[in-house]
């Protein structure tokens, strides 16, 4: 079943597939926004990580509550909700005139993300319910090409509109994109049973817990799926752009472009890998995902030769992250599929907020370069702890 295939003969992934389109697109779109806005406010690294961390905390903290939530709620009715706090926050980026407003900054992220991360999850855990097995992986990819796409996309147009129009500008073309995904949605019917109706919200949080204390293999996978987020390279490409870039080309043309490079390889690198990757050849992929990020660190001098490096670096990360999903989306029992989801994501933005916040503390102690090499070395080491778990996968 190839890519066609499978929309045509499922039409709800189809309508969710476009759904994801846009409201990535708006997800994406305001963030050269935020952080050229911090680069004006003259803001410091560690700031400018903080920031990029809030845009990821949310995830971790409300990941229990979430997760039940999801699984005991209706499903229509949570993500359209979700998405209207999103609107509601984008809109409110625009009252923020000064570096003394970053925390009123803070706060808005902080809620506009929890709602992403809370849909994020909800649609995660409805996929396994509309298809299985080869087509959801397939689903998956989908859904990780079009976050690429989007993300490329979003980056580039973003940093055209801030550096021609400014920042203001580009948040109001950012709410009219969630307000089209919502719009978009209303018209999307499904339904989806709830098979917890009655039980307490604590309750299913202890289950779950217990359910992932029970299964480690599901445990293990949350882990490996984990280390996608060693590619969190946000704050990265920002103090690039601050610090190196600034001589060559306009930050936000820097910080759009770039991340628009790195996501085209995002998206087109399934393309190539997907009918190559089982469980014996991912390992080979994690190894590759290193050597790509340490040769982006040797290269950073240059900003042009740098982008050659950064193609390399998405080009495998979306094959990662989709393939480790789906391993994990079938090993879980439906019933528990959103608490679990939704612990996964936790511990995937516990990695990204920590190789964040590791970038921003280390940035005044080594170069960037050694902070990009070092993390490209860690991918060995998550090389290595695959090769220990794909016999019991």
């Amino acid at each position: 079943m190839n890519y066609r295939e499978l929309l045509t003969n499922y039409p709800l992934v189809k309508k969710l597939s476009l759904l994801q389109f846009v409201a990535y697109f708006g997800a994406w779109f305001s963030n050269v926004a935020i952080y050229t806005m911090l680069v004006e406010f003259g803001s410091s690294a560690f700031a400018i990580s903080v920031v990029t961390a809030m845009h990821l905390l949310p995830a971790v903290i409300i990941a229990p509550l979430s997760g039940a939530i999801i699984d005991r709620f209706k499903i229509k009715s949570l993500m359209l909700t979700l998405l209207c706090t999103e609107l509601i926050m984008t809109l409110l980026f625009l009252t923020i005139d000064s570096k003394d407003e970053l925390w009123l900054l803070m706060i808005f992220i902080f809620i506009r993300m929890g709602s992403a991360s809370m849909f994020f999850s909800t649609e995660m855990s409805l996929l396994p319910k509309i298809v299985s097995g080869k087509a959801l992986q397939k689903t998956n990819e989908i859904h990780s090409i079009i976050w690429s796409f989007t993300y490329a996309a979003g980056m580039a147009a973003s940093g055209v509109i801030v550096n021609l129009w400014g920042v203001k500008t580009a948040i109001i073309i950012d709410a009219f994109f969630f307000l089209a995904a919502i719009i978009l949605f209303l018209n999307i019917e499904f339904k989806v049973d709830v098979i917890h109706t009655k039980e307490k919200i604590s309750t299913m949080i202890k289950d779950g817990f217990i359910y992932l204390k029970n299964n480690k293999i599901v445990l293990h996978l949350i882990l490996l799926h984990s280390s996608v987020g060693l590619t969190a390279f946000d704050t990265l490409v920002t103090l690039l752009a601050k610090n190196e870039y600034k001589y060559v080309i306009a930050v936000p043309l820097s910080i759009g472009i770039t991340n628009a490079v790195r996501a085209v390889a995002l998206m087109v690198g399934p393309l190539f890998i997907t009918n190559w990757v089982n469980k014996q050849t991912l390992i080979y992929i994690f190894i590759f995902q290193g050597l790509a990020i340490i040769a982006w660190g040797f290269l950073q001098f240059n900003f042009y030769l740098a982008l050659v490096a950064v193609f390399l670096t998405g080009f495998t990360t979306t094959t990662i992250w989709s393939y480790t999903y789906a391993l994990l989306q079938e090993k879980v029992e439906q019933k528990y599929l959103g608490r679990v989801i939704s612990y996964n994501d936790m511990i995937f933005m516990v990695s990204n907020v920590l190789t964040t916040l590791f970038i921003g503390a280390m940035a005044n102690i080594i170069s960037l370069e050694l902070i990009t090499i070092i993390i490209g070395a860690a991918f060995f080491i998550v090389a290595i702890y695959y090769n220990s778990l794909k016999d019991k996968i």
